[in-house]
């Protein structure tokens, strides 16, 4: 038995209240190579095929790079830079800069040794849009190519991005499960009654013993959500009783980047690197890579073997690897000692822009 309502007679059986928030199982139809696929429009991570190559450390070739000269500062180009440095602190004074005596300008050799691997991963969800007679690629043009056979235009590499693409054949047309079909729901504000107690007299239909000028002395008023019908369009299907289903594919590229900078340079934190160029000298680019061998610094040997193991293991499982470069940069760096007013102070000139770094500064500005 349907619960009567006072005001608005009995409620349409033949309306439905609102439906779930995904379709019900065994709504949707069964695409071979997306069983898995539930239609809760969530995404499924799809392993990639087995790649074609595989990399053997034993067998591996090793990418050689030359000797390099390490960068000199003059103290026009050191004193020019702290200057420059000076003037963007409001606290500090330009003089000491500009009569500052320098005591000893010490480059130094600092490599920065990157590692980048571009990966392809995808996901497919059943997706959903109203449906308005719009053409319908269903089964019947074919069969649905698997994840990883769908064509997809491919950006720049190295470049990230996230696609979605429609996967062929997989649409079909079904009644709206929110709905089943009617286009309408109850309205779940009034429970399908079309009207509510009223707020002004909490039900009571008069006020400090006057009539209720907002129920007109009913204590009940119209719904504002569906404005008394009871009714309301359904919100998945905006009213057209039906929706297109189809398989949605993400397809996502993504450029992993490992950094590394061997940290020996006492009172410089090596953070600073990470914001500043340096000079390009060996470039190493290949779907995969190998270790660097033969370099003077046999950290950057280390850290090149030890991120493209990582990167393998970590990304060909979930992902597909397009592509990967490794890079060696010379990043300058300078350590000026200078004396002003018989104590002395150091600070830094790093990067090919010739930034600044100081711990102390011998002089600033009061501002009354």
């Amino acid at each position: 038995m349907e619960e009567k309502d006072e005001d608005n007679g009995s409620f349409d059986p033949s309306i439905p209240e609102e439906g779930p928030s995904a379709p019900p199982p065994g709504w949707l139809d069964s695409v071979s190579g997306y069983e898995d696929d539930n239609g809760d429009d969530s995404s499924d991570q799809i392993c990639p095929p087995p790649p074609d190559l595989f990399p053997h450390p034993e067998n591996d070739r090793n990418a050689s790079v030359p000797n390099v000269m390490v960068p000199q500062v003059s103290e026009d180009v050191a004193r020019e830079a702290l200057l420059k440095f000076v003037k963007k602190k409001w606290t500090y004074s330009s003089k000491p800069a500009l009569n500052l005596v320098y005591k000893d300008l010490k480059p130094f050799t600092v490599y920065r040794y990157c590692l980048e691997t571009y990966t392809e991963s995808r996901s497919s969800a059943w997706k959903h849009e109203t449906y308005t007679g719009q053409f319908v690629d269903g089964p019947q043009y074919g069969l649905s190519p698997k994840p990883w056979n769908v064509e997809v235009q491919y950006p720049p590499k190295f470049t990230d991005m996230v696609k979605k693409v429609r996967v062929p054949h997989t649409s079909s047309v079904k009644n709206c499960y929110w709905c089943h079909g009617k286009g309408r729901v109850r309205c779940s504000f009034c429970h399908g009654r079309g009207r509510m107690q009223c707020m002004s007299c909490h039900g009571m239909g008069h006020s400090s013993n006057r009539r209720c000028a907002g129920c007109h002395g009913g204590g009940r008023r119209a719904c504002m959500r569906c404005h008394g019908t009871g009714l309301i369009m359904c919100r998945k299907c905006n009213g057209n009783k039906k929706l297109l289903h189809f398989i949605q594919l993400t397809v996502t590229w993504k450029n992993q980047v490992y950094r590394f900078v061997p940290d020996r340079q006492t009172g410089f934190p090596i953070k600073k690197f990470e914001k500043v160029s340096g000079e390009l000298f060996f470039i190493d680019e290949n779907l995969l890579v190998y270790p660097v061998e033969g370099f003077p610094d046999q950290e950057i040997c280390c850290a090149s073997k030890d991120a493209i193991r990582e990167h393998w293991y970590k990304y060909s499982a979930s992902s597909r690897i397009l592509q990967q470069r490794q890079t060696i940069e010379l990043v300058p760096l300078t350590r000026a000692v200078y004396s002003y007013k018989e104590k002395d102070y150091e600070y830094f000139v790093y990067g090919t822009e010739n930034k600044v770094y100081t711990a102390k500064y011998p002089k600033s500005c009061t501002l009354l």
